[in-house]
């Protein structure tokens, strides 16, 4: 170890005993009576000494005051370098910064909150804005045109746009307005999967409530369709008794207020025998000779035909 190093972990004498100035420098910069008692210093290098000090303030627990003091090589004055406040090592510190659209959880939003979206998200894409030039099938494509007027029909030639009025049907421009395409942006094929995935997680066929459903949404009454390919495996709950009303649920999904679901009646069990000991019932072999409704004396009108 060299000498300088050594020299480095020594603290210097004058700037040590600087309290009083380390002390005066911190309560300037922080609020009155916030500065506490002197907990220490520490020996930055060559005449550099850092001196520590409580911080009372309630809002920076743990945190300390760090006054650093200097003086130049064989001068007897020692300066101030800097005030700063440092946190402990037990200190309490705010949690790492996070983007806001980071943080943002589903449910967060509130009344008169907004939300943007970014241009570049991926649950989105370009919707048809009717500036494209008509498909080669469309009803008014040129090549569309020419087979009409070879089937001996009429049509109106140019683009949606170009018209005084916009056809109604068999358009590029009806079509899109049919399935919800005239918007700037629609749902893109991620945007779709990510929904899904998240809808199935909620109310899918994994749930506890699932698990235990007597049947599933898809034989439900309750059960409203949706348009789209998410039709195909979703719908809309509208049972005021079940965990799900008014939400998208999975056709395997299934609560305990399934339409068709029927609470059979426990049957009822006999009660046990009870059996009396203490008396005897007879149960003779042979009936009595009286017992029957036939009498056993020999008819007479019988008897003269030989017959007993």
């Amino acid at each position: 170890m060299s000498a300088a190093t050594t020299r480095s972990r020594t603290p210097d004498r004058l700037c040590a005993e600087a309290v009083d100035l380390a002390r005066a420098a911190a309560e300037e910069a922080a609020a009155p009576g916030v500065v506490g008692e002197h907990v220490g210093l520490v020996s930055e290098g060559d005449r550099v000494v850092t001196h520590y000090f409580e911080c009372k303030d309630f809002g920076y627990r743990g945190w300390r005051w760090a006054v650093t003091v200097a003086r130049a090589s064989r001068a007897k004055i020692v300066t101030l370098d800097e005030t700063v406040l440092l946190p402990g090592a037990d200190a309490l510190l705010a949690p790492e910064w996070v983007p806001w659209s980071e943080r943002l959880r589903p449910g967060d939003m509130g009344p008169g909150d907004l939300l943007p979206t970014d241009a570049e998200d991926l649950r989105l894409e370009p919707g048809f804005s009717g500036e494209d030039e008509p498909a080669p099938n469309s009803a008014v494509s040129q090549d569309m045109a020419e087979l009409v007027e070879a089937e001996d029909a009429e049509v109106t030639g140019g683009s949606p746009a170009n018209l005084p009025f916009a056809p109604r049907r068999g358009s590029i421009a009806a079509v899109a307005e049919e399935l919800g395409l005239r918007r700037a942006r629609v749902l893109s094929r991620y945007g779709l999967h990510v929904a899904a995935d998240r809808w199935e997680e909620s109310y899918g066929p994994k749930t506890a409530m699932a698990q235990a459903a007597p049947a599933s949404c898809v034989s439900c009454g309750f059960l409203n369709p949706i348009g789209g390919s998410l039709g195909q495996a979703f719908g809309v709950c509208a049972n005021e008794f079940s965990p799900a009303d008014g939400r998208v649920v999975a056709l395997s999904y299934g609560c305990g207020g399934h339409s068709e679901a029927a609470v059979m009646p426990t049957p009822p069990r006999p009660a046990p025998p009870v059996i009396d000991e203490t008396r005897v019932d007879p149960f003779p072999l042979r009936p009595a000779p009286d017992s029957g409704s036939v009498s056993i004396a020999p008819d007479e009108p019988s008897s003269e035909l030989g017959h007993s």
